[in-house]
């Protein structure tokens, strides 16, 4: 149970697109509102509209940022583990931006069965079915997840804001009412796909820079609701590929935001410490 805590805190990116994005030719980068450019006379004036789509989009995108002190959420959590077992739970999830996430799984009776409460140093679980402690540093995070996550990341993920995306992006593609936006990290690629009228994110696909990179990471946010002047996607399905494949749906069935929380995290003394 410890380790699905954590791989329902941690999904990424989005169901396999059937369309490629467009190449653009001569790359484009942009960094503060900057556009990099070689081009010859006769393409400048396509490569000025692409250019300031791109930045357009990239700006409105920026502007959707959720951006909260505190975050809590019930969540309804369909979980496939590598093995193709399934597994259905509820999360309770908390969180004070920058500072730490609590979480807590109960079952289909609505018993308790783990509380996780992470920090930017650590990741201490309870398991209440075990009854035993566990305290590791949060690298215990990348090493269970396979990625570079730390507590702000993740708290981006629970909120729904991208990953891994930056300004640097290499390519483009527009169409049916959608903008694909290519992102190249120093270890991943993010391909972004946003609506074009709103810019609130459909879907983002992570794949590893290096070629041989084999894990393909993706995320489809649907169903998006504004509650108190925030657009939250509360239905998304996270399916990873690779040496090790999963799939999570995430059904948020409430949530708020800027509300004072409090995060209790109290170990029995006569559990065991690992």
């Amino acid at each position: 149970m410890k380790r699905i805590l954590l791989l329902i805190i941690i999904g990424i990116t989005f169901l396999p697109s059937c369309r490629s994005a467009k190449k653009i030719q001569t790359p484009i980068i942009i960094i503060k509102d900057t556009t990099v450019a070689e081009v010859k006379q006769d393409d400048t004036v396509v490569l000025e509209d692409t250019v300031a789509l791109i930045r357009n989009s990239y700006n409105l995108l920026q502007s959707n940022l959720i951006k909260v002190s505190t975050f809590s959420a019930k969540v309804d959590v369909k979980y496939k583990d590598p093995q193709g077992k399934k597994y259905d739970v509820n999360a309770n999830i908390r969180m004070y931006y920058d500072s730490v996430i609590w979480v807590s799984i109960t079952g289909l009776l609505g018993i308790e069965g783990v509380r996780a409460y992470i920090t930017h140093d650590s990741v201490k679980v309870i398991d209440k079915q075990n009854k035993t402690y566990t305290s590791k540093s949060v690298a215990y995070l990348q090493e269970i997840t396979e990625l570079p996550l730390d507590l702000v990341s993740l708290q981006d993920l629970l909120l729904g804001n991208p990953l891994f995306f930056n300004s640097n992006i290499s390519s483009f593609n527009r169409s049916e009412g959608t903008i694909s936006l290519l992102s190249i990290g120093e270890l991943f690629k993010n391909l972004l796909t946003i609506n074009e009228d709103n810019k609130l994110i459909v879907a983002s696909k992570l794949d590893d820079v290096i070629a041989s990179g084999e894990r393909t990471s993706l995320l489809t946010y649907n169903d998006y609701e504004n509650k108190k002047g925030v657009n939250f996607s509360v239905n998304r399905i996270i399916n990873v590929e690779g040496t090790k494949e999963i799939g999570v749906e995430l059904e948020f069935k409430q949530y708020n935001f800027n509300e004072t929380l409090s995060f209790p995290f109290n170990v029995p003394k006569n559990y065991k410490r690992n």
